[in-house]
């Protein structure tokens, strides 16, 4: 960025970039495909002083993450398989190919340039396939219940206490006691990626937080954060972000 980049941030406040997902909606009586982001985690990390913006998932967004201090992606669609090694099961439903390599390309460029990443659900299982992991494509046939996305006719969340690791990244956000969490996911991870660590488990021993070791500050979570709030998670993107913008700036790289 040059000198003028960080005079167009209202307040010199941190821009965050949520990747956007792609839905059919009905809007006055016409149905149509748009483009949109969970309201609360726009709110949440505007709340924490952050500008929230949204990114759609074209090959020709990627260059806009130098304008960025951090990224969020949402939950959303299963992540294809065959990007694993694996073979669809019957209740894999991905989004498509081309949004998907679209997605992995920014994790990749934002994980690349050190900006400060926060994966939810869907987010922190791209994370994981990014770096060499795998995904259980169906966890009921692993943990033979379905806790972690109740069956119903609604979006219906699973609750269950957290054990963290301590000294974690997730520990320092949450404190070194359990955690609650409210999921609602039918995949996990299976073998994890290179360079992350498992940081939070349920009770049944599935894996519900990655860490990158080797990044300042890239962090997935498997549950549902904004429907349940868990703002200390985007207060610490934001704290982040906000550092790396001021060392940007204290450099003379912006």
């Amino acid at each position: 960025m040059n000198g003028e980049g960080n005079a167009r941030r209202p307040g010199g406040r941190p821009v965050i970039g949520i990747c956007a997902r792609t839905a059919p909606v009905t809007l006055r009586g016409s149905d149509m495909i748009v483009s949109l982001v969970f309201q609360p985690h726009v709110d949440i990390l505007a709340s924490a002083g952050c500008v929230p913006v949204l990114l759609p998932l074209l090959p020709e967004v990627g260059p806009v993450l130098d304008q960025l201090d951090g990224l969020l992606i949402p939950g959303g669609p299963d992540v294809d398989p065959a990007l694993y090694g694996g073979t669809a099961h019957p209740r894999t439903f991905g989004g498509g190919p081309a949004a998907d390599a679209a997605e992995l390309a920014l994790v990749r460029r934002a994980l690349d340039a050190g900006l400060p990443v926060l994966g939810i659900c869907r987010g922190m299982q791209l994370l994981n396939v990014l770096r060499g992991g795998t995904l259980h494509q169906h966890l009921p046939e692993v943990t033979g219940d379905d806790a972690h996305c109740p069956e119903s006719g609604a979006f219906t969340l699973g609750r269950h206490r957290l054990r963290l690791e301590p000294g974690s990244r997730l520990a320092e956000i949450f404190g070194d006691g359990a955690a609650e969490a409210a999921c609602h996911h039918h995949q996990g991870i299976d073998r994890i990626g290179t360079g992350l660590a498992a940081t939070a488990w349920a009770p049944d021993g599935v894996i519900e937080a990655l860490e990158a070791v080797d990044h300042p500050f890239a962090v997935g979570v498997q549950w549902e954060a904004g429907h349940t709030g868990d703002e200390p998670l985007y207060f610490a993107l934001a704290e982040a972000a906000t550092a790396r913008s001021a060392a940007a700036e204290g450099s003379g790289r912006r």
